[in-house]
């Protein structure tokens, strides 16, 4: 089917809005017997969005209740995953317990807004399954104490395509929301996972962290430094939100790597590499050919180049240090965004083969 481009894209529910309303339904179960299906929630924002239930099971001594994610029209990897929510009562006075079932992972690393040792389990989905125990509880007179084991069948390896084992995240996926709410094809998140990569990297003492736009780069980098995979940071084309975090959170050096197309955009003084939301600029190019003393009709080739790529090899060709001088142009810009902080900087171009193409000085 093809989309109606006018046609607003689906909202999803979040692994954490999800993990509440399957909560919700088992403790109802526990305490009448029934599981209301389908189960309404409140999210932060007041949304009140209501959930079927996929799996519904009530023992002598436990309830468990499972809800099928729909993200939306957001690719999101944890989109169909099962979430299921297995309550048992506690001791009395211990409160809502969590505990991470098969496929949700546990943290390893400090850095994180959840404790060494803990389930990765957010505080805003906690605080949402808390509120709807607490409120439950006050209805039937019960106490409250609630153990919350949850698991995702198959979450290991849909962690695999996560930050999850590079933050130290292991065993399975995170129980993630802030409002509850997945916006389709929403930055915020990989902005997200850049500043808690920053977060865990600090916390557990690394200096050298590196930010490259894709795989090829990255790899490059990595292999150049001996960099550990906790100190890379998966920038993409978010290289303000990188860079903005990290003037409020500094470590000692930085290396940004990426393609020389991604990178010339950075020296023209563009945050948002995107190809949606910043183009490069052939004149732009052009003009940079001819401070690096290209002749006049190489500098006119690269005017009428089709693509970035084939400037850097008009360069090449010629001789001309045309990466270099972009590469140094790039340092500029980070040197701006970072402007009253001391970390030690530097840019490095490569080819779409990941041969070193470019690089600027220290800054």
């Amino acid at each position: 089917m093809v989309r109606n481009e006018v046609e607003p894209l689906r909202r999803g529910w979040t692994t954490g809005a999800c993990a509440t309303a399957a909560a919700k339904a088992a403790y109802t179960a526990l305490l009448t017997g029934k599981f209301p299906d389908p189960v309404a929630i409140i999210l932060p924002k007041g949304e009140r969005p209501s959930f079927s239930l996929a799996i519904e099971t009530l023992g002598e001594d436990f309830a468990r209740a499972g809800i099928v994610k729909d993200a939306g029209d957001d690719p999101d990897v944890t989109h169909g995953a099962l979430v299921i929510v297995t309550l048992r009562r506690c001791e009395a006075g211990a409160g809502v317990i969590f505990r991470a079932g098969g496929g949700v992972g546990t943290v390893t690393k400090p850095g994180l807004p959840v404790e060494v040792g803990e389930p990765a389990i957010n505080p805003a989905p906690r605080r949402m399954m808390i509120a709807e125990i607490e409120s439950l509880a006050r209805v039937h007179g019960e106490p409250g104490d609630i153990e919350i084991e949850i698991s995702v069948p198959g979450g290991e390896g849909l962690a695999q395509k996560t930050w999850n084992p590079r933050l130290g995240i292991l065993g399975g996926i995170s129980i993630l929301g802030t409002t509850g709410v997945v916006i389709p094809y929403s930055c915020s998140a990989w902005i997200h996972s850049i500043h808690r990569g920053i977060d865990v990297a600090r916390a557990t003492g690394l200096e050298h962290l590196a930010g490259c736009t894709g795989s090829t780069s990255e790899s490059a980098v990595q292999a150049m430094y001996g960099l550990s995979d906790g100190a890379m940071l998966d920038m993409g084309d978010f290289a303000g939100g990188m860079l903005k975090y990290l003037k409020l959170n500094p470590v000692p050096r930085l290396t940004i790597g990426g393609g020389f197309g991604k990178l010339a955009k950075l020296a023209q003084g563009h945050l948002d590499l995107h190809s949606g939301r910043s183009q490069v600029d052939f004149d732009w190019l052009a003009r940079q050919m001819e401070t690096v003393a290209a002749p006049s009709e190489i500098c006119q080739k690269a005017k009428e180049a089709n693509t970035a790529n084939e400037v850097l090899e008009i360069a090449r060709t010629e001789n001309l240090p045309l990466a270099d001088h972009v590469a140094s142009l790039a340092l500029e810009t980070t040197v701006k965004v970072l402007e009253g902080v001391t970390i030690q900087l530097e840019v490095l171009i490569f080819d779409r083969k990941g041969v070193l193409s470019g690089r600027s000085g220290q800054a």
